[in-house]
């Protein structure tokens, strides 16, 4: 429980206990970056319902309202309406644009502004987010005709964008990320010819599927989609979208109800797209025992409930850079389960990890062994030889929403209590989760 003689960034966990009950997470977060930047940029209105009211989305609803876009306002269990101003439509922003926190709000916009041409739009965030790549994404734009500047050679923030006329080209990306392909689909909008984007392994495809359905012109193609093609020339129209539980928040309770003795979860509502699910694939790996019932599909997306309950026998498991772009958020969450299994679990693939929101491969290996785990930490991932015992001691999420719940697991299962600082990072993606965490645990 929250002791309200100290910090309210500052979490006390009492561990043990076991976990029952019902949850619904909030809503995902890349689905509802993309529903507020397209539906900005489409005909008519949008209605988002379950977008999630976090600082993350909030980023991006504040920097489209800059640029003259008529946004309700974003609360918990309220749908959110967004007055389109069709793909020519934006205004060029008398302030900087304040992306906070946000790399996807930063790459994304970035995709979106570089081909209005003429106008000239100032992007920066918090410190975090201002030591964070962004050439990246600026290099391929740039392969369109798009101008990006900033410090370090374009490469971080507050980066300069002068809209250009842009042209079509055909742009292979070095690594696999959702983030790139969606700034060059959205930048490909406004092209003066088609663009495709080859991918080396196939990234989640949110943009996709909604762009789509938004009424854009695209082809996918390839091994596993890893060919897009996006033609100009479309209109987009505004839609009803309807955004599911963030499989990467899930993520917390179903490693938690594994590995906590005794423990029940059923997380209803959960996006399943098959470009997130590499999680599930691990848990199959170490045998968890878990179910999914009542599958379906809303708004093109693949929705279902998961149920989870402990399991005493754990086997580890090997993470790679194939399944890696299924799964990189989960990392955090997944390096606590492998405390837990019997035998050595390896990461690899993961060198992405060390330019999220902190150098996750590092903070997670800096903090579960200040617990006791067993933890070599790699260029690219974490070797991790399962122990089943941590111990309670004071840590830091190091301002990382990921690590900071996925260290609350860790100090359920630890012998003796912990304490969180920085617990308050959760907010980036998951408002709530502490409370959420109280109503769950249960002590005999």
């Amino acid at each position: 429980m929250t002791d309200p003689s100290i910090s309210l960034s500052t979490y006390h966990l009492k561990a043990g206990g076991s976990l029952k009950g019902k949850v619904r997470v909030p809503g995902d977060k890349s689905i509802s970056h993309r529903a507020l930047l397209f539906g900005a940029i489409s005909e008519g209105v949008t209605k988002i319902e379950g977008l999630l009211p976090a600082e993350d989305p909030i980023s991006t609803a504040r920097c489209l309202r800059q640029m003259g876009v008529r946004i309700s306002s974003i609360s918990k269990g309220s749908s959110v309406e967004i007055e389109g101003v069709g793909l020519n439509g934006l205004k060029e922003p008398k302030e900087i644009l304040d992306c906070g926190n946000s790399g996807t709000t930063m790459r994304l916009l970035l995709g979106l502004l570089v081909g209005r041409e003429g106008k000239h739009f100032v992007l920066t965030g918090d410190k975090s987010l201002r030591s964070r790549p962004m050439n990246r994404v600026g290099q391929p734009l740039k392969m369109m005709g798009a101008s990006v500047r900033g410090r370090s050679n374009g490469n971080l923030a507050p980066l300069s964008v002068l809209g250009q006329k842009l042209h079509g080209a055909v742009i292979g990306t070095p690594i696999a990320s959702a983030q790139v392909k969606s700034a060059i689909m959205l930048a490909a909008l406004t092209a003066n010819g088609p663009t495709s984007v080859i991918e080396p392994t196939h990234s989640r495809d949110h943009s996709e599927r909604m762009l789509k359905a938004f009424g854009a012109k695209l082809e996918i193609g390839g091994e596993m989609g890893r060919h897009v093609k996006i033609s100009p020339g479309t209109k987009l129209k505004g839609q009803s979208v309807v955004v599911p539980g963030d499989i990467s928040s899930a993520a917390f309770w179903l490693v938690a109800a594994t590995l906590v003795p005794d423990s029940v979860i059923t997380i209803e509502n959960v996006g399943l797209n098959p470009t997130r699910t590499g999680i599930i694939e691990v848990l199959e790996q170490m045998e968890a025992n878990f179910q999914i019932k009542n599958k379906r599909d809303i708004a093109g997306e693949p929705v279902g409930d998961i149920q989870v309950q402990y399991k005493a026998q754990l086997k580890p498991f090997k993470i790679d850079g194939e399944i890696m772009p299924r799964l990189i958020d989960e990392v955090p969450i997944l390096s606590v389960a492998a405390c837990f299994c019997n035998g050595i679990s390896q990461i690899t693939g993961g060198s992405e990890l060390r330019v999220k929101e902190t150098d996750r491969l590092a903070v997670m290996a800096r903090q579960l062994k200040r617990m006791g785990a067993n933890i070599q930490e790699e260029p690219d991932g974490m070797t991790i030889k399962g122990t089943n015992k941590l111990i309670g001691t004071s840590l830091d999420s190091e301002t990382d929403h990921r690590v900071a719940m996925s260290l609350a697991i860790a100090g359920l299962l630890a012998k003796g209590d912990s304490t969180i600082n920085n617990s308050n990072a959760a907010d980036i993606s998951y408002p709530g989760f502490w409370s959420e965490l109280e109503r769950l645990q249960q002590y005999n």
